[in-house]
Formats: structure tokens, C-alpha cells, sequence
């Protein structure tokens, strides 16, 4: 069984698409995939299907019901904040060491994908943040960028402030904003003068998961 980690530089950044997208391209190789949101806020009964959790429970082809949801995403707040802050509001904590063992624990599928919360530094309580989270899960991450103006330096010190915490950054997708002030290919080339040995993978604006790129190839 392989896990990995998917994280981003920020928030709304295209770390579930990421996520189902794998997601649908393992199972369609016939792999079996778990996928997980063990952290999501901004979660209420009018936003439940649109929410990332019910995407990833799509992609998996499993329904969308208080069952399944509870299932990936057992920590759920309704404020659209950081996880701390969330949780605050609704006089919660989460629990770190319970969220470790979730996703610690296995459950018989080929490939384990877990989708972060926010970017890879956001605060999950008052001393861990989502970078300690996949440090304590030692296992390798996805990173997600966009190609807005400002990506390059977001991307360049989240990737060294991951490298800084002994984190393995197995490939870095750009995930294309809806503004962008040049084409991906550019925001590839510059990426790679400053990231290393780091794959760069480009993932333009899509009609259908059909049409992306094979990123089966960052978990295989």
C-alpha cells in the first residue's frame, strides 16, 4: 500500500481536483484508492454537495451520505477558516494524535490519498500546522500550485520550508488559475531553476477528468 499526501500553497488552489483526479485515474487502471478530507471547513448542509468531501466521495463512487462523509472527513466545521479558528467557534479541538491514527490506519486499499487542509503551513491547533501533520505521517506529498501572479514565490518557500522539515516533495503540479499572466510552461521553466530535482507537472483548466494528464505517475 502507497500513501501520499496532497498539499498546496494556499487555499483554493486545486488540491481536490488533484485529489479525485488520481483518485479516478488509479481506479480506472483498476487500483483500489482511499481517499481522504480528514479536515474540512466551510461545511454545511447547504454547501455538503459541493463541499470537497462529496467530490472525493464521487470520485470514488461511493454516495454521498452522513455515513460516507463521516467516514473521510470526521473533522468537519462549518466557518470557511483555518482549522483552529473553525474549531474555536464551535468550542472543538481537533485532536492530533486521533487525526494521525486515522490516517495512520489501513484499510486493505492499494493507495491511501489524503488532501490536506488550507496551504501546507495553515494552523490545525495552537502548535501544529498541516506541515507537522505530513511529518508525522512520514510519507511524501503533492504539492499544488496555481499559476497566478505570485505563485513562484509562494511555491519556492513552501517547497523549501517542506525540504526544512525533512518532507519529501515527490512532484509539484501547477494547476492553472483562472488568471494567469503567462502560459503554464513558463511558470514550469522558472519553477525549475529553483526547486531541484522536483518534478513539475502542468494541469490546465479541464472540460472532463478525461482530458487531464496522467498523474498516476507521482504515486506509482
Amino acid at each position: 500500500m502507497t500513501s501520499t499526501f496532497i498539499t498546496a500553497t494556499g487555499t483554493g488552489i486545486g488540491k481536490t481536483l488533484v485529489t479525485s483526479l488520481l483518485t479516478r485515474q488509479l481506479r480506472a487502471k483498476g487500483k483500489t484508492v482511499r481517499a481522504l478530507k480528514p479536515v474540512i471547513s466551510g461545511f454545511t448542509d447547504e454547501t455538503l454537495a459541493e463541499s470537497d468531501t462529496a467530490e472525493l466521495l464521487r470520485a470514488m463512487d461511493r454516495p454521498v451520505t452522513p455515513e460516507t462523509i463521516t467516514d473521510i472527513s470526521p473533522w468537519r466545521f462549518a466557518e470557511p477558516l483555518s482549522p483552529d479558528m473553525a474549531a474555536i467557534r464551535e468550542g472543538r479541538t481537533i485532536d492530533f494524535l486521533k487525526l494521525i491514527k486515522f490516517c495512520d490506519t489501513p484499510e486493505g486499499a492499494e493507495h491511501t490519498l489524503i488532501e490536506g487542509v488550507g496551504g501546507a503551513f495553515v494552523p490545525l491547533d495552537d502548535i501544529h500546522t498541516v506541515a507537522d501533520w505530513i511529518v508525522e505521517l512520514s510519507i511524501p506529498a503533492v504539492l499544488v500550485c496555481g499559476s497566478y501572479l505570485g505563485t513562484l514565490s509562494h511555491t519556492i518557500a513552501t517547497a523549501e520550508a517542506l525540504a526544512a522539515r525533512r518532507v519529501t516533495v515527490s512532484a509539484i503540479i501547477i494547476s492553472e488559475s483562472l488568471e494567469s499572466p503567462v502560459p503554464l510552461q513558463e511558470t514550469q521553466a522558472s519553477l525549475a531553476q529553483f526547486v531541484g530535482p522536483i518534478p513539475i507537472l502542468r494541469l490546465p483548466r479541464l472540460q472532463s477528468w478525461i482530458d487531464a494528464p496522467d498523474l498516476t505517475v507521482l504515486v506509482s
